[in-house]
Protein backbone atom coordinates (compact mmCIF):
# COMPACT_ATOMS: atom_id res chain seq x y z
CA UNK A 1 0.00 0.00 0.00
CA UNK A 2 1.13 3.25 -0.47
CA UNK A 3 0.88 6.13 1.28
CA UNK A 4 -0.23 9.52 -0.12
CA UNK A 5 -2.35 11.42 2.73
CA UNK A 6 -1.16 11.50 6.48
CA UNK A 7 -3.01 12.17 9.60
CA UNK A 8 -1.41 13.40 12.73
CA UNK A 9 -3.48 13.93 15.69
CA UNK A 10 -1.40 15.67 17.82
CA UNK A 11 0.45 18.90 16.88
CA UNK A 12 2.55 18.75 19.72
CA UNK A 13 6.80 18.70 20.04
CA UNK A 14 6.44 15.42 18.13
CA UNK A 15 2.81 15.74 15.95
CA UNK A 16 4.84 18.83 14.53
CA UNK A 17 7.63 17.27 13.72
CA UNK A 18 5.94 14.47 11.99
CA UNK A 19 3.39 16.96 9.88
CA UNK A 20 6.79 18.84 8.96
CA UNK A 21 8.79 15.93 7.74
CA UNK A 22 5.67 14.48 6.22
CA UNK A 23 4.93 17.57 4.07
CA UNK A 24 8.40 18.02 3.03
CA UNK A 25 8.41 14.34 1.38
CA UNK A 26 5.67 15.65 -0.87
CA UNK A 27 2.55 14.49 1.19
CA UNK A 28 -0.62 15.56 1.96
CA UNK A 29 -1.11 16.37 5.69
CA UNK A 30 -4.03 16.92 7.81
CA UNK A 31 -2.52 17.90 11.46
CA UNK A 32 -5.55 17.93 14.30
CA UNK A 33 -5.24 19.48 17.55
CA UNK A 34 -7.90 19.64 20.62
CA UNK A 35 -8.68 23.49 20.19
CA UNK A 36 -7.67 26.88 18.03
CA UNK A 37 -5.10 28.07 21.02
CA UNK A 38 -3.03 24.23 20.57
CA UNK A 39 -3.76 24.24 16.83
CA UNK A 40 -1.81 28.11 16.17
CA UNK A 41 0.76 26.65 18.46
CA UNK A 42 1.66 23.81 16.53
CA UNK A 43 1.41 25.93 13.62
CA UNK A 44 3.83 28.50 14.88
CA UNK A 45 6.01 25.68 15.34
CA UNK A 46 6.22 24.11 12.06
CA UNK A 47 6.84 27.38 10.92
CA UNK A 48 9.44 28.70 12.82
CA UNK A 49 10.96 24.82 12.04
CA UNK A 50 10.75 25.48 8.28
CA UNK A 51 12.43 29.00 8.57
CA UNK A 52 15.32 27.50 10.19
CA UNK A 53 15.73 25.41 7.99
CA UNK A 54 15.89 28.00 5.62
CA UNK A 55 17.95 30.31 7.72
CA UNK A 56 20.80 27.07 8.10
CA UNK A 57 20.48 26.37 3.48
CA UNK A 58 18.97 23.28 4.32
CA UNK A 59 15.83 24.07 2.49
CA UNK A 60 14.88 26.79 -0.28
CA UNK A 61 11.98 29.14 0.56
CA UNK A 62 10.26 27.75 -2.16
CA UNK A 63 10.15 24.30 -0.80
CA UNK A 64 9.37 26.03 2.27
CA UNK A 65 6.72 27.16 1.01
CA UNK A 66 4.78 23.99 -0.70
CA UNK A 67 5.87 21.78 2.11
CA UNK A 68 3.51 24.25 4.50
CA UNK A 69 0.91 24.19 1.94
CA UNK A 70 0.62 20.78 2.02
CA UNK A 71 -0.57 21.03 5.66
CA UNK A 72 -4.36 21.44 6.78
CA UNK A 73 -5.05 22.24 10.24
CA UNK A 74 -7.73 21.24 11.84
CA UNK A 75 -9.54 20.71 15.24
CA UNK A 76 -11.75 17.96 13.93
CA UNK A 77 -10.88 14.16 14.27
CA UNK A 78 -13.01 13.94 11.17
CA UNK A 79 -11.01 15.44 8.78
CA UNK A 80 -8.95 12.96 9.55
CA UNK A 81 -11.34 10.10 8.14
CA UNK A 82 -9.69 10.01 4.25
CA UNK A 83 -5.99 9.77 5.36
CA UNK A 84 -3.85 6.39 4.29
CA UNK A 85 -1.88 6.50 7.38
CA UNK A 86 -3.02 8.38 10.48
CA UNK A 87 -0.38 8.40 13.13
CA UNK A 88 -1.03 9.52 17.07
CA UNK A 89 0.88 11.90 18.94
CA UNK A 90 -1.01 12.87 22.10
CA UNK A 91 -0.25 12.58 25.50
CA UNK A 92 1.22 9.41 27.16
CA UNK A 93 -2.35 8.35 28.58
CA UNK A 94 -3.52 4.63 27.37
CA UNK A 95 -7.20 5.53 27.78
CA UNK A 96 -6.47 8.89 25.89
CA UNK A 97 -4.89 6.90 22.92
CA UNK A 98 -7.56 4.18 23.16
CA UNK A 99 -10.65 6.94 23.05
CA UNK A 100 -8.78 8.50 19.85
CA UNK A 101 -8.02 5.53 18.29
CA UNK A 102 -12.00 4.12 18.83
CA UNK A 103 -13.49 6.94 17.54
CA UNK A 104 -10.86 7.28 14.20
CA UNK A 105 -11.76 3.19 14.06
CA UNK A 106 -15.65 4.39 13.38
CA UNK A 107 -14.75 6.93 10.60
CA UNK A 108 -11.55 5.92 8.99
CA UNK A 109 -11.10 3.78 5.57
CA UNK A 110 -10.93 -0.17 6.60
CA UNK A 111 -7.61 0.14 4.94
CA UNK A 112 -6.47 3.09 7.19
CA UNK A 113 -3.25 2.06 8.86
CA UNK A 114 -2.97 3.26 12.21
CA UNK A 115 0.33 3.80 14.06
CA UNK A 116 1.24 5.19 17.46
CA UNK A 117 3.84 7.03 18.45
CA UNK A 118 3.86 6.03 21.84
CA UNK A 119 7.34 5.87 23.42
CA UNK A 120 6.62 3.60 26.67
CA UNK A 121 3.50 2.25 26.02
CA UNK A 122 2.56 -1.31 24.18
CA UNK A 123 1.27 -0.87 20.84
CA UNK A 124 -1.52 -4.08 21.14
CA UNK A 125 -3.63 -2.40 24.06
CA UNK A 126 -4.44 0.40 21.87
CA UNK A 127 -4.68 -2.04 18.69
CA UNK A 128 -6.93 -4.10 20.58
CA UNK A 129 -9.66 -1.04 21.04
CA UNK A 130 -10.01 -1.00 16.75
CA UNK A 131 -11.38 -3.28 14.71
CA UNK A 132 -8.14 -3.80 12.86
CA UNK A 133 -5.69 -4.66 15.43
CA UNK A 134 -3.41 -6.23 11.84
CA UNK A 135 -3.03 -2.69 10.32
CA UNK A 136 -2.13 -1.20 13.73
CA UNK A 137 1.73 -0.66 14.10
CA UNK A 138 4.31 1.69 15.77
CA UNK A 139 6.05 4.38 14.88
CA UNK A 140 8.62 5.56 17.36
CA UNK A 141 9.71 9.51 16.18
CA UNK A 142 12.49 10.91 18.16
CA UNK A 143 12.76 14.51 19.17
CA UNK A 144 13.18 17.13 17.60
CA UNK A 145 11.99 15.19 14.34
CA UNK A 146 12.95 17.03 11.49
CA UNK A 147 16.67 16.74 13.14
CA UNK A 148 17.01 12.79 14.54
CA UNK A 149 16.91 10.40 11.76
CA UNK A 150 15.44 6.70 13.75
CA UNK A 151 12.13 5.77 13.68
CA UNK A 152 11.80 2.35 15.64
CA UNK A 153 8.95 0.61 13.68
CA UNK A 154 6.81 -1.68 16.58
CA UNK A 155 5.38 -4.63 15.16
CA UNK A 156 2.59 -6.55 17.32
CA UNK A 157 2.00 -10.25 16.97
CA UNK A 158 -0.44 -9.72 15.12
CA UNK A 159 0.54 -7.10 12.78
CA UNK A 160 0.62 -7.77 9.24
CA UNK A 161 3.30 -7.94 6.96
CA UNK A 162 1.95 -5.37 4.82
CA UNK A 163 1.57 -3.06 7.04
CA UNK A 164 4.90 -3.43 8.42
CA UNK A 165 6.64 -3.16 4.76
CA UNK A 166 4.36 -0.17 4.69
CA UNK A 167 5.12 1.80 8.02
CA UNK A 168 8.80 0.65 6.85
CA UNK A 169 8.77 2.40 3.38
CA UNK A 170 6.85 4.87 4.74
CA UNK A 171 9.91 6.12 7.26
CA UNK A 172 11.57 5.82 4.54
CA UNK A 173 9.84 8.13 2.41
CA UNK A 174 10.42 10.78 5.29
CA UNK A 175 14.08 10.52 5.71
CA UNK A 176 14.38 8.52 8.27
CA UNK A 177 16.39 5.38 9.16
CA UNK A 178 13.86 2.73 10.47
CA UNK A 179 14.45 -0.39 12.86
CA UNK A 180 12.41 -3.10 13.19
CA UNK A 181 11.36 -3.06 17.28
CA UNK A 182 9.26 -6.06 19.54
CA UNK A 183 6.56 -4.44 20.75
CA UNK A 184 7.46 -4.28 24.48
CA UNK A 185 7.53 -1.12 26.53
CA UNK A 186 10.42 0.65 25.67
CA UNK A 187 10.71 -0.76 22.69
CA UNK A 188 14.83 -0.61 21.68
CA UNK A 189 15.90 2.98 22.93
CA UNK A 190 14.11 3.55 25.70
CA UNK A 191 14.47 0.29 26.79
CA UNK A 192 18.35 0.78 27.08
CA UNK A 193 18.11 4.71 27.64
CA UNK A 194 15.78 4.97 30.34
CA UNK A 195 17.80 2.61 33.44
CA UNK A 196 21.04 4.18 32.34
CA UNK A 197 19.24 8.22 33.21
CA UNK A 198 17.18 6.49 36.43
CA UNK A 199 20.91 5.05 37.28
CA UNK A 200 22.51 7.99 37.10
CA UNK A 201 19.82 9.61 39.81
CA UNK A 202 20.17 7.04 41.99
CA UNK A 203 24.37 7.41 42.05
CA UNK A 204 23.73 10.98 43.36
CA UNK A 205 21.38 9.83 45.80
CA UNK A 206 24.46 7.48 46.91
CA UNK A 207 26.58 10.36 46.72
CA UNK A 208 29.22 8.99 44.36
CA UNK A 209 29.48 11.92 42.52
CA UNK A 210 27.54 15.05 41.65
CA UNK A 211 25.52 15.97 38.81
CA UNK A 212 27.52 17.94 36.54
CA UNK A 213 30.46 15.78 37.97
CA UNK A 214 28.74 12.82 36.39
CA UNK A 215 27.62 15.00 33.21
CA UNK A 216 31.25 15.39 32.60
CA UNK A 217 32.07 11.91 33.17
CA UNK A 218 29.97 10.56 30.40
CA UNK A 219 30.44 13.39 28.09
CA UNK A 220 34.31 13.41 28.03
CA UNK A 221 34.84 9.49 29.14
CA UNK A 222 31.85 7.94 27.09
CA UNK A 223 31.88 10.31 23.60
CA UNK A 224 27.74 11.06 25.07
CA UNK A 225 26.55 14.01 23.24
CA UNK A 226 25.04 14.93 26.33
CA UNK A 227 24.98 13.60 30.08
CA UNK A 228 22.09 11.57 31.73
CA UNK A 229 21.22 14.91 33.33
CA UNK A 230 21.36 17.39 30.96
CA UNK A 231 19.61 15.08 28.45
CA UNK A 232 17.04 14.41 31.40
CA UNK A 233 16.27 18.04 31.93
CA UNK A 234 15.94 18.09 27.47
CA UNK A 235 13.48 15.32 28.08
CA UNK A 236 11.37 16.75 30.42
CA UNK A 237 11.09 15.24 34.05
CA UNK A 238 7.52 15.03 33.98
CA UNK A 239 8.24 12.38 30.56
CA UNK A 240 11.05 10.82 32.14
CA UNK A 241 9.20 9.65 35.43
CA UNK A 242 5.95 9.22 33.31
CA UNK A 243 7.72 6.46 31.02
CA UNK A 244 9.74 5.40 33.80
CA UNK A 245 6.24 4.44 35.79
CA UNK A 246 5.20 2.76 32.71
CA UNK A 247 8.17 0.85 32.34
CA UNK A 248 8.23 -0.30 36.07
CA UNK A 249 4.34 -1.18 35.36
CA UNK A 250 5.10 -3.19 32.50
CA UNK A 251 8.64 -5.36 33.73
CA UNK A 252 8.31 -5.04 37.43
CA UNK A 253 11.88 -4.91 37.98
CA UNK A 254 13.68 -2.08 39.90
CA UNK A 255 16.05 -1.09 37.19
CA UNK A 256 12.96 0.85 36.14
CA UNK A 257 11.19 2.24 39.26
CA UNK A 258 11.65 6.11 38.98
CA UNK A 259 14.19 7.10 41.93
CA UNK A 260 12.61 9.37 45.02
CA UNK A 261 14.93 12.36 43.66
CA UNK A 262 12.82 11.57 40.59
CA UNK A 263 9.91 11.89 42.51
CA UNK A 264 10.49 14.89 44.62
CA UNK A 265 11.78 17.17 41.00
CA UNK A 266 8.08 16.36 39.70
CA UNK A 267 6.73 17.93 43.09
CA UNK A 268 8.38 20.97 43.10
CA UNK A 269 7.54 21.05 39.38
CA UNK A 270 10.84 21.46 38.16
CA UNK A 271 10.58 19.82 35.08
CA UNK A 272 13.54 20.66 33.18
CA UNK A 273 14.49 23.01 29.93
CA UNK A 274 10.66 24.03 29.50
CA UNK A 275 10.18 25.12 33.00
CA UNK A 276 13.57 26.74 33.65
CA UNK A 277 14.77 24.49 36.23
CA UNK A 278 15.24 20.43 36.51
CA UNK A 279 18.64 18.67 37.34
CA UNK A 280 20.11 22.52 36.44
CA UNK A 281 18.37 25.71 36.58
CA UNK A 282 19.19 27.40 33.83
CA UNK A 283 20.16 30.81 33.60
CA UNK A 284 20.57 33.35 31.33
CA UNK A 285 24.61 32.80 32.27
CA UNK A 286 24.29 29.02 31.57
CA UNK A 287 22.98 26.00 33.51
CA UNK A 288 23.89 25.75 36.92
CA UNK A 289 23.19 22.39 38.39
CA UNK A 290 21.09 21.89 41.51
CA UNK A 291 23.12 21.08 44.54
CA UNK A 292 22.43 17.94 47.05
Amino acid sequence: MEINKVGVAGCGLMGSGIAEVSAKAGLDVVVREIDESALASGRKRICGSLDRAVSKGKVDQGARDEALARITFTTSLDDLADCDLVVEAIIESLDAKKELFGYLDGICSEETIFASNTSSLTVTDMAAATSRPERFVGLHFFNPVPVMKLVEVVRTIVTSQETFETAHDFAVRVGKTPISAKDNSGFVVNLLLVPYMLDAIRQVERKVASIEDIDTAMTLGCGYPMGPFVLGDFVGIDTLYRVAEIMYEEYREERYAPPPLLKRLMTMGRYGRKTGAGFYDWTPDGPIALKL
